[in-house]
């Protein structure tokens, strides 16, 4: 028969085209299903009946009428397109619950890289259990039995967890256009960490800032290896179940591995528990589900951005940083969880309040949009007592 490539080279391109929407669909069709029903319909062994507590805006020193404001401009959808959930928590309440565009608070929706502030989660859990040594862990020393590894120098050698974590790792890795090396990764039904860890190197470590969602999801192995657990079985058992949230997916590929930088999906009142839970740093209840110590270090600016006024101003472990309220003290960041399409969590200390927001924006302006209406209409909701 020859070469099998030649013969399949003769097909016409219709005919090879569909034959690769085939091979997708065979290989990713599995995938999906258990990321948004397998693992959704797992029961929690460990029930907690904690509900959202319920108020008003007036109730909790916001103006409702300036909010109202937001919410009708999200609904009418031209300055703001393309939102499905806007969430306010005011003092551990839930003061603001609006849905759009046919979305419920009984739906799971995609936190993209929302995903990663999970994920840092879990790197500080397993540092607070004694599982991980630390930040400074080098990444090599987890995979002692991994195959030769492509483009090796002393700089991927000297690649550690926190450099993963400050997306400084060096590796010559993006995330623009089809044929970047996360669209190549995203394809591949296994052999992720082998993929990342394979790539040149551009940069010493700990010395770029370049947005890297490969080296998050390498976390997940680094996991499994130190402790049996990929990142979504891990944060079952240490993160899920404590903050009672039984409704969940995460998407992995067929070797298991958790794609542990955009691939969770949880209601819009769960992802506001786990905003709640840094704000209270990392307490749940009675229990510090994730240490203090931790979420002070992954709010903390470790990348700097040379930015002016409103906005990102520095990157933390996994989290943006976000310039203060302008109107308020002007000294206490505000911290983000943020990822593609318009997900955002924006947690704000100095106003004891969490704001969830899902959406599915074009591409552009429009995904910035909730940090425009964060400034321009949330944080001068709330009522400021007297000078």
């Amino acid at each position: 028969m020859g070469d099998p490539r030649s013969f399949v080279r003769r097909w016409p391109l219709s005919i090879r085209l569909t034959a690769v929407a085939v091979l997708i669909v065979a290989v990713w069709v599995p995938i999906l299903h258990r990321w948004l029903w397998g693992p959704a319909a797992a029961p929690v062994a460990d029930a907690r009946a904690w509900e959202w507590p319920v108020s008003t805006p007036e109730q909790q020193g916001l103006d409702s009428k300036r909010l109202g404001e937001l919410v009708g401009l999200i609904r009418e959808g031209n300055r703001y397109p393309g939102l499905h959930s806007l969430l306010v928590v005011r003092r551990g309440r839930l003061v603001v619950e609006e849905y759009f565009n046919g979305w419920s608070a009984e739906r799971m929706h995609t936190l993209q890289s929302v995903s990663k502030s999970f994920t840092s989660a879990l790197v500080g859990i397993a540092i607070g259990r004694g599982e991980l040594k630390g930040t400074d862990e080098r990444i090599l020393d987890f995979l002692p039995d991994a195959p030769r590894i492509a483009h090796l120098d002393e700089r991927k050698a000297s690649i550690r967890i926190e450099d993963l974590l400050t997306m400084r790792s060096g590796t010559d890795y993006h995330e623009l256009g089809l044929g970047s090396p996360h669209a190549w990764l995203n394809l591949r039904p296994w052999g992720w960490d082998t993929f990342y860890l394979d790539r040149p190197m551009l940069a010493a470590p700990g010395t770029t800032f370049r947005y890297d969602s490969g080296g998050v999801i390498l976390i997940s192995s680094l996991l499994r290896r130190r402790t049996g657990l990929h990142a979504d079985a891990y944060a079952e058992r240490h993160l899920f179940r404590p903050l009672g949230i039984r409704k969940r997916a995460w998407l992995g590929n067929w070797a298991g591995h958790t794609h542990a930088g955009g691939g969770l999906y949880l209601t819009a009142r769960d992802t506001a528990r786990f905003g709640l839970l840094y704000l209270r740093n990392g307490r749940w209840a009675d229990e510090q589900v994730v240490p203090e110590a931790w979420v002070r270090e992954s709010f903390r600016r470790h990348v700097e951005f040379d930015t002016k006024g409103r906005g990102v101003v520095g990157y933390g472990y996994l989290w943006w940083v976000l310039a203060p309220d302008p109107n308020g003290s002007a000294q206490r960041d505000i911290y983000a969880a943020i990822g593609r399409m318009a997900q955002y969590v924006f947690v704000v200390p100095e106003h004891d309040m969490v704001v969830v927001v899902f959406g599915h924006t074009r591409a552009g302006a429009d995904q910035g949009r909730p940090i425009e209406f964060l400034y321009s209409h949330i944080l001068p909701a709330v009522r400021r007592p007297p000078a």
